[in-house]
């Protein structure tokens, strides 16, 4: 068996997180039931659980996770993803050869219908500066995630 991280995430609305995930992994869930939906993604150890929300969720949304990250092995693979991703109608917001978070990287983020941010990324190469210096401090102050109200992009028209 591999190892895989096991994320167990509450929905307020069961059956469109469980569409959302569809698009986004490009996968159907190993296990559907009315309750639970369980995805085992085949690009990453990931083991991904939804259920519905036990209370309410407006609340919960303050919770300290900043965003939820796929690392991949290429910016091809990335870009890969990112057309799989659009072509499926997901809206994403795409960075590709960004200076973010001490490193230059291939990224793009999504949104699930809950406000769960994903940043799905390779890392190009690393950075002795958080946004590579004053030049580019201004265009990427915004790349590393934890706001799930930026406009993203729709699928290609």
């Amino acid at each position: 068996m591999l190892p895989r991280v096991h994320v167990h995430l509450k929905s307020v609305d069961l059956e469109a997180a469980r569409e959302f995930y569809r698009r986004f992994l490009g996968i159907e869930p190993v296990k559907d039931k009315p309750d639970h939906v369980k995805f085992l993604v085949p690009f990453a150890p990931l083991n991904l659980v939804i259920s519905p929300a036990r209370s309410d969720l407006a609340a919960q949304r303050s919770a300290a996770v900043n965003h939820l990250g796929i690392e991949l092995a290429s910016s091809a693979a990335v870009e890969e993803h990112l057309t799989r991703v659009k072509q499926r109608g997901v809206k994403v917001r795409e960075q590709l050869n960004v200076n973010c978070c001490y490193a230059n990287q291939s990224k793009f983020w999504v949104i699930d219908p809950d406000g769960v941010e994903w940043e799905v990324y390779h890392v190009n190469y690393d950075l002795a500066e958080k946004h590579g210096g004053a030049i580019e401090r201004h265009k990427n102050e915004d790349c590393c995630g934890g706001e799930a109200d930026r406009p993203v992009a729709g699928p290609p028209g």
